[in-house]
């Protein structure tokens, strides 16, 4: 990482670091003081999606349905593959509370991201101790996309939107599988909302 100044703030951002097991001990051997951001989703919304995202590069991959169980008439869920795996969230934070306290952790809501993104980023940037610059006049909703994007993109006149990858229609999923993955997620949900002291509401 490069050397921050006085006043200075570095960011870093890698999807992965949160389920690798070997993160939480690097990260806090570089500086113990380090701010995590943690962006979550409902589980099974997030599974859905990352299968998605394997689908466009990969049209010939097994169904959903056929990748999330391991057995499918008893109903067992595979943990093995990781659309299901990373969402066990509860499990993933236990070795960051062993290198650092909850204080120096925020979880932001992907949801409230999309359905507020001003609100959510008021807490990133109140945890990052800035100014609260970021307000509701720097979105719009885009409908095609389905989500808000910013009117203007810092040193540009054009607005700015995610990249082609978000935003992907989903495959139908059968509700009876929605429904087994919910009740497979809701305890370590559960756990998660109590480790965190935030209630996420996915149940």
């Amino acid at each position: 990482m490069p050397r921050t100044l006085e006043g200075q703030i570095t960011m870093e951002k890698t999807p992965s670091y949160f389920v690798t097991r070997e993160a939480p001990a690097r990260i806090s051997a570089m500086s113990k003081d380090t701010k995590l951001i943690v962006v979550v989703r409902d589980p099974v919304t997030r599974a859905i999606s990352d299968y998605t995202q394997t689908l466009s590069k990969r049209p010939d991959i097994p169904s959903f349905e056929s990748l999330t169980f391991r057995n499918r008439s008893a109903g067992l869920i595979d943990t093995s593959w990781s659309a299901i795996q990373i969402g066990l969230y509860a499990k993933h934070l236990e070795p960051w509370l062993r290198h650092f306290p909850l204080g120096q952790m925020l979880f932001v809501s992907g949801e409230r991201l999309v359905s507020d993104p001003a609100g959510e980023l008021r807490r990133v940037q109140d945890f990052l101790g800035l100014k609260r610059i970021i307000t509701d006049k720097h979105f719009y909703f885009n409908q095609t996309k389905g989500f808000p994007c910013l009117k203007k993109a810092e040193g540009s006149g054009k607005p700015h939107c995610l990249g082609k990858t978000k935003g992907r229609a989903h495959p139908a999923i059968a509700r009876e599988v929605l429904r087994q993955l919910r009740d497979f997620y809701r305890p370590f949900n559960r756990k998660f909302y109590q480790m965190t002291g935030r209630d996420f509401g996915w149940d």
